[in-house]
């Protein structure tokens, strides 16, 4: 990782970290567990590699960071939040380790970690719909983080994953898992980005293939590190996949080409980026941060 990517990743973490403590509740009365329980699971020390992307595409377009792309940025890590706190919750992963932390039903409890996580939902959208671009810009973002997060994505992902536990799947039906579970969030990530910046539509596919390509990317890490990692690492329990008898790419391909499938979809996501400037270097960097991570 050069020290300008560094210093551009924790620039965006810092710069969404602020505007996340702006927008979120303050924790007062009425609700005041659940606007507690909402700044818990939303500022506890996440990557913020969505937010990044969001920063990262606008900036590869426009050659700069609108100050808009703040209330975006905020709106994708509310909705990634939103779904760790369900997806931890008993009656699906069951999880009591996140980031490090308890998870929100464990901090507070269940029916809290709900309301959180519909409140956080809310909240994402709250932000797109008073973000200062056109009415039809912020439509557009809107309509692509709702299809992106619901039934057609990132639900509709979770769902195919509760229902693959203790079973085997195929390939093909783990990466349509994937690409809908996790791909689906990442790729609106970019989307929302280049939508308010404004992109022509050559550059709104070409960044859509290279998030669609680093979204799988992203999955087939967090498989190999579900091995090769420890908890206190990943901030999550290690093994946590196996545990749950699930598919994963290193079950299905073995762990050296689980690996090899990881360095070809980055290959695949830096080829999409052709015909952008060093002003996009910062995706280029985040695609090999996602395949190199160890967390």
């Amino acid at each position: 990782m050069s020290t300008e990517f560094q210093f551009f990743l924790h620039t965006c973490q810092q710069r969404v970290n602020l505007a996340l403590e702006n927008v979120l509740p303050t924790p007062t009365e009425p609700a005041i567990r659940l606007k507690r329980a909402m700044r818990y699971s939303a500022l506890n020390a996440g990557k913020r590699v969505r937010a990044t992307l969001v920063y990262a595409a606008a900036q590869a377009v426009s050659k700069k960071i609108p100050e808009c792309t703040d209330n975006i940025a905020c709106a994708v890590e509310l909705i990634h939040a939103y779904s760790l706190v369900h997806d931890d919750l008993p009656a699906m992963d069951d999880d009591a380790l996140r980031r490090g932390q308890p998870t929100c039903h464990i901090a507070f409890d269940e029916a809290t970690a709900i309301l959180a996580g519909d409140a956080l939902q809310t909240l994402a959208f709250e932000c797109l719909a008073t973000t200062e671009l056109s009415s039809e810009q912020r439509c557009e973002l809107i309509l692509t983080l709702a299809r992106a997060s619901g039934a057609a994505g990132m639900v509709a992902g979770q769902d195919m994953d509760l229902a693959a536990e203790g079973i085997l799947i195929e390939l093909s039906e783990l990466e349509s898992l994937h690409r809908h579970k996790t791909g689906a969030l990442i790729r609106a990530s970019v989307q929302l980005g280049a939508i308010a910046s404004n992109a022509t539509p050559e550059q709104k596919i070409a960044l859509d293939n290279y998030a669609a390509a680093i979204g799988l990317a992203f999955q087939v890490q967090d498989d190999i590190l579900d091995i090769e990692s420890s908890t206190e690492e990943l901030g999550k329990q290690q093994g946590a996949d196996i545990a749950l008898n699930k598919s994963t790419y290193p079950g299905l391909l073995g762990l050296e080409k689980a690996k090899q499938h990881a360095q070809d979809l980055y290959n695949e996501a830096i080829d999409s980026l052709a015909l952008f400037d060093q002003h996009a270097d910062p995706l280029r960097e985040l695609a090999r941060y996602i395949i190199e991570r160890k967390y």
